[in-house]
């Protein structure tokens, strides 16, 4: 076994403070419209981005910058809305800013996904139940993130 199999990020979200540590470790993640999928007889909303691996940056100066594929799927999804993405578009790339939950009137969560150029999608939950799971091995990237203040 490789030592980037052995590496691979794995988290479990199960509240909002989960979700702030999976939402950092999705900031500047790339995702194309057609790598996301509402399951919805399961409940479930998948997406697989190429994450920008910022604790493997911030491990060394001289360290290179690296992205890897990453599966990051939402449980117990009662309703997803989207504003700003044209599904038809399915090569689009969209640039993953953060993840936030607030709680619902009736007691269900809603997690929204920003990306940049004001694109959301919007989970309504009963719960809060996430995966994320970095797949395969990493590779190098000439573009460092980089955003305007």
């Amino acid at each position: 076994m490789s030592i980037n199999a052995i590496n691979n990020l794995k988290l479990i979200g199960k509240n909002i403070e989960d979700l702030k540590v999976i939402s950092a470790y999705c900031q500047d993640s790339i995702v194309t419209v057609k790598d996301m999928v509402f399951l919805k007889k399961n409940k479930t909303f998948i997406m697989i981005v190429n994450r920008f691996m910022w604790e493997d940056l911030e491990k060394g100066a001289f360290r290179k910058n690296k992205r890897i594929r990453c599966a990051i799927k939402f449980d117990e999804v009662l309703e997803v809305k989207s504003k700003k993405i044209k599904q038809s578009n399915k090569s689009r790339a969209l640039e993953c800013l953060a993840i936030k939950c607030d709680k619902t009137e009736n007691e269900n969560h809603q997690i929204k996904i920003f990306f940049s150029g004001g694109s959301i999608i919007t989970l309504i939950v009963e719960f809060i139940e996430v995966f994320m799971q970095d797949l395969g091995k990493a590779w190098s990237v000439k573009h460092f993130p980089k955003h305007k203040i």
